[in-house]
């Protein structure tokens, strides 16, 4: 990709320079619009609830352009994250991010056996359906007792999820709901940096990150700032009841999603 020298003189057409700045762009100003919107959004649902990020802006930029995801979200994901843990690092629930860890790591070697003995079909639904049982289970009994048993399962669900088929985050949505929002979005953001780091490191190695991902990331960066930043007055509208609908809804589409994606081959 060449790129032209952009010219930082003071007397330079403020025209050219918008000019030359566009065309860098890899999409269409138009495309890249609409991609700052939808990835603004993704970035208020993930930085509010704690997670679904991925669940909106993945399928949604894949139609409108296979060049912003999924690895540009990837690396978009990876800023809110650490800003999500920082903001509410007083909430983070460290003594059982240890077993959903463990968890996570059981469920991405299972994840890997699986790749090997079933198809992407069979892996999506499957997920899918472990989702929707949860969600259903929640709206009955309510409550899932947080103990070193629940939260490894959750954390293998998890890992699993997240290695076949991209989505990890509403298992351990639906064991944190009633744990507050705070421990939800620091302990979800905490244990996603560390998924990512490995994750993103993986790519690098594999020569997966192209330098298109790397300029539509940085091109899309702002749309992280504004969500986060709109977060900031929402946290405070959904504590409590408000809260756990919104985890059951997210987990719920997502679980559905998945289900469309699979039956679409």
């Amino acid at each position: 990709m060449e790129f032209t020298q952009l010219d930082f003189q003071t007397e330079s057409d403020p025209s050219e320079f918008m000019s030359t700045i566009l065309e860098w762009l890899p999409v269409s100003p138009t495309v890249y619009v609409i991609a700052l919107l939808v990835t603004s959004v993704a970035a208020t649902l993930q930085a509010t609830i704690g997670f679904g990020f991925a669940v909106l802006s993945v399928p949604v930029l894949s139609l409108i352009d296979p060049k912003l995801a999924p690895v540009p979200q990837l690396l978009l994901i990876a800023p809110l994250a650490v800003s999500m843990a920082w903001r509410e690092r007083s909430a983070l629930d460290l003594k059982g991010l240890g077993w959903v860890l463990v968890g996570r790591g059981l469920g991405a070697g299972l994840g890997v056996l699986l790749l090997k003995l079933a198809s992407q079909f069979i892996l999506d639904m499957s997920i899918a359906a472990v989702v929707m049982i949860a969600v259903m289970s929640l709206t009955l009994v309510k409550r899932i007792p947080r103990n070193a048993l629940t939260e490894l399962l959750a954390g293998t669900v998890s890992g699993t999820g997240a290695l076949v088929s991209s989505i990890g985050g509403p298992p351990l949505a639906l064991l944190y709901r009633d744990s507050g929002g705070g421990t939800l979005r620091s302990s979800l953001a905490t244990i996603f940096i560390i998924g990512l780091f490995v994750t993103i490191g993986a790519r690098v190695s594999g020569d997966l990150i192209t330098e298109t991902d790397v300029f539509l990331a940085a091109f899309l960066l702002p749309a992280i700032g504004i969500g986060f930043y709109a977060s900031r007055f929402l946290i405070g509208r959904i504590e409590g009841e408000p809260f756990r609908r919104a985890v059951l809804t997210v987990a719920s589409v997502s679980a559905v999603g998945l289900m469309i994606r699979a039956m679409m081959g």
